[in-house]
């Protein structure tokens, strides 16, 4: 086992992002070295692995089995889930809920969405997209910049969702070394927004890219000590469901960062859709970050260069640096209303693009954030937000519900609403 020195590290962004590109990259080899292995040896490794679960992924496309594991909600409430499915959705990290909320259900939160937004002149005072990365959706407006409606908050604090979140939370290792890293049984109620796409639509959708952070993931401490494994000379050991040290690690300040921990992103459908319709798209290999991790430290990568990843932009994915994760890129099945999609929070992700849409496409972004420090200390931003009907402080300060009298209201809250804000 290596026993060099600790590495260098940046709790915000560094002011020559080039230098400090050179120097982590330096001290990472230094470090996989000083255990006796070479970058090639580590990497190779990780390579294998991958390439075992596209391999995995392209058997079952040939079978013509769907490369998404399907659980029904009632399995999950009931705890009636097999070790099979569970075993599944391990290896493949992602998952549709089936009738997680009742059809009718969804389709009266859509509706009641809708009623929401135009009662409130949401169209009239739209000020167009103040989010870059989703502004090249190209819709007007595709994601709604709304947070606090009570649709969205019916479905944040329900019992079925607690229930699945739960479920989900506990695919985890959210204790080791005596640290209790999370609660997998309460949820931090992560706002987020609403998408609605109409029929008829045309999209651009949204290239591969991963959501849980940037440079920040190779310079910070916290984010170096839960990536140990892959630079330490004990690569085999690398555990992708292991939350050690990422519930309490900073993210880079920036246009793209998430503050909370999720263990999984998620939406749920409020309309039915195709698989074909501009929907969701995962590599779904849990692992496949140890080789996104990796990959910047190969000497076909320049030094400065951590294969496109910077601040203020998503982590990108693809051909360029990571043919072999692309070809397992695969979208979800047919979805109804009421049904959720749920993926690995490290996974590679894109959505398809659409033309001339057959059908609805609306979903609101829910996903399992339970509670550690980390998303503790978020939560107090998101109470300030949630009384005042502000845009929640990892999204842009748009603010349109502010003055919006029938939004969600405190009094309104459940014992998993306070919970999940701290208020309980």
């Amino acid at each position: 086992m290596s026993t060099a020195t600790a590495l260098p590290h940046w709790e915000e962004t560094p002011t020559d992002l080039k230098g400090a590109t050179r120097e982590i990259k330096a001290a990472l080899r230094a470090q996989i070295e000083a255990s006796g292995r070479t970058v090639d040896e580590v990497f190779a490794v990780v390579e294998q692995r991958v390439q075992a679960a596209v391999d995995d992924i392209n058997a079952a496309r040939r079978r013509g089995e769907s490369v998404w594991p399907v659980i029904d909600y009632a399995d999950i409430a009931n705890g009636t889930v097999t070790a099979e499915q569970v075993d599944l959705l391990r290896r493949r990290g992602c998952l549709i809920v089936r009738g997680h909320f009742d059809r009718d259900q969804a389709l009266r939160w859509d509706q009641d969405i809708v009623d929401y937004v135009e009662g409130n002149h949401f169209f009239e005072n739209y000020r167009g997209p103040a989010d870059d990365f989703f502004g090249s959706v190209g819709s007007k407006p595709e994601i709604y910049p709304i947070y606090w409606s009570p649709a969205q908050m019916q479905a944040r604090q329900s019992d079925r969702m607690a229930n699945v979140q739960a479920f989900l939370n506990s695919q985890w290792k959210h204790e080791s070394d005596g640290v209790q890293w999370f609660d997998p049984n309460r949820d931090s109620l992560y706002p987020d927004r609403i998408r609605r796409r109409p029929e008829g639509a045309d999209s651009a959708g949204l290239g591969t890219h991963l959501d849980p952070g940037t440079l920040d993931l190779w310079m910070t401490q916290a984010y170096q000590k839960a990536f140990r494994r892959l630079f330490d000379g004990s690569v085999e050991q690398y555990d992708p469901w292991d939350a050690a040290h990422r519930t309490d690690g900073p993210q880079y300040p920036g246009s793209t960062m998430c503050s909370a921990f999720r263990t999984f992103q998620g939406w749920t459908a409020l309309s039915d859709m195709a698989h074909d319709q501009g929907v969701l798209h995962t590599v779904p290999i849990p692992e496949a970050m140890a080789y996104l991790m990796l990959r910047p430290l190969l000497s076909d990568v320049p030094d400065d260069d951590m294969c496109g990843v910077t601040v203020n932009q998503v982590f990108p994915a693809g051909h360029k640096w990571h043919t072999p994760l692309m070809e397992a890129l695969v979208g979800i099945p047919d979805v109804q209303a009421g049904d959720s999609v749920w993926w690995h929070a490290d996974m590679i992700h894109s959505v398809a693009p659409v033309e001339a849409q057959k059908g609805w496409g609306n979903v609101m972004y829910i996903p399992a954030a339970p509670w550690c420090p980390r998303n503790e200390r978020y939560a107090a931003s998101v109470r300030e937000a949630f009384l005042s009907g502000s845009s929640p402080s990892d999204f842009p300060a748009e603010d349109y519900e502010r003055a919006w009298p029938n939004r969600f209201q405190p009094e309104d809250l459940n014992e998993t609403g306070r919970r999940g804000l701290g208020l309980a």
